[in-house]
C-alpha cells in the first residue's frame, strides 16, 4: 500500500479541524491555552510531548509548529488516522513519531521510546470508560517525572446537580453545530466517508471497523471524576486551566 500523500494528509486535517469546530465550540481557545502552559513550564519550549488519541495530527502539528526544540510522540488506534497523522507529520522528521497503539489495553506504554515531559489529550478520553480513564491517568503519572504535566481538553457534561448549566450548555451544543453545519463543516460520519475515499486509507477502513466493533459508547466522566482520578492516580497538583460552559482544559502536575 502506497503511503497518504502530506497533501491529501493536509486536507483532510483541515476538513478535521473544521468538523471538529462544528461539535466543539472556540475549540482553537484549548489549544491556545495547552500551549501557553507548555510555553510558561517549560522556558524554551524544549520538551517531550505525548499526545494521547492523536487523531490526525491536530496537537502534534500545532505544538511542532509553536515549538522548533519539541519532540511529540503521537499515540492512537485508529490505523487511518494514524496514516493521516504520519503524513501531516512528515515534515517535522524525528521530532515526530506516530505510534499505533490501544489506550484501553495496560500495556500501551511499553510502545514508547521516550519518557514525556507533558502528556496532551483533546476530545478522545471520554471514549474510556471510567476504569480505563483511571488506568490511563495512572499510566501518565508513572511516565511523567516529577514537575510534568498532563493537560486534557473535553466536555465533561453537568450533571442532575445543575440543572440550569446542564441546559444552557446543551442549547449552546446545537446551536453551534447547526451553525457550522450550514457553513459547510462535515459531520463526523461524512469526514470518515470522505477519508476513505483515498485510496491509500479505503483499505484501512475494514481494519477499524474490526478493531472498533466492541467499543460501545461509555458512561461520560464528570469534571469531578478527572480531578479525583487524578488525584488517585498520584499527581500532586490538579485544577482547569480554561473553561466555556462544559468544556474544560484540565491540568495536572506530577
Amino acid at each position: 500500500m502506497n503511503p497518504l500523500t502530506t497533501a491529501a494528509a493536509t486536507r483532510l486535517l483541515q476538513d478535521w479541524d473544521e468538523q471538529q469546530s462544528a461539535y466543539v465550540a472556540h475549540r482553537e481557545n484549548r489549544f491556545a491555552v495547552m500551549l501557553d502552559v507548555l510555553r510558561l513550564h517549560f522556558p524554551g519550549g524544549k520538551v517531550n510531548v505525548l499526545d494521547l488519541a492523536c487523531g490526525p495530527g491536530a496537537i502534534p502539528r500545532r505544538v511542532l509548529q509553536a515549538f522548533p526544540h519539541a519532540e511529540v510522540t503521537a499515540v492512537d488506534y485508529d490505523p487511518i488516522l494514524l496514516q493521516i497523522a504520519t503524513a501531516v507529520l512528515t515534515e517535522h522528521g524525528t521530532r515526530a513519531r506516530v505510534v499505533d497503539a490501544d489506550l484501553a489495553t495496560p500495556d500501551w506504554p511499553a510502545t514508547l521510546d521516550a519518557r514525556p515531559g507533558a502528556v496532551l489529550s483533546s476530545t478522545a478520553l471520554h471514549w474510556l470508560s471510567p476504569a480505563q480513564l483511571l488506568a490511563v491517568y495512572q499510566a501518565a503519572a508513572a511516565l511523567l517525572p516529577p514537575g510534568g504535566v498532563l493537560l486534557n481538553a473535553d466536555h465533561l457534561r453537568f450533571d442532575d446537580s445543575s440543572p440550569t448549566l446542564r441546559d444552557l450548555a446543551g442549547r449552546h451544543d446545537e446551536t453551534t453545530q447547526r451553525e457550522g453545519f450550514a457553513a459547510g463543516a462535515l459531520d463526523y460520519a461524512a469526514w470518515y466517508a470522505k477519508a476513505i475515499r483515498e485510496p491509500e486509507l479505503a483499505a484501512l477502513a475494514p481494519v477499524r471497523n474490526q478493531r472498533f466493533a466492541n467499543r460501545p459508547p461509555q458512561p461520560l466522566a464528570s469534571l469531578e471524576f478527572h480531578l479525583a482520578a487524578l488525584h488517585t492516580a498520584g499527581f500532586a497538583e490538579v485544577g482547569t486551566v480554561w473553561q466555556y460552559l462544559d468544556d474544560y482544559v484540565v491540568f495536572a502536575r506530577r
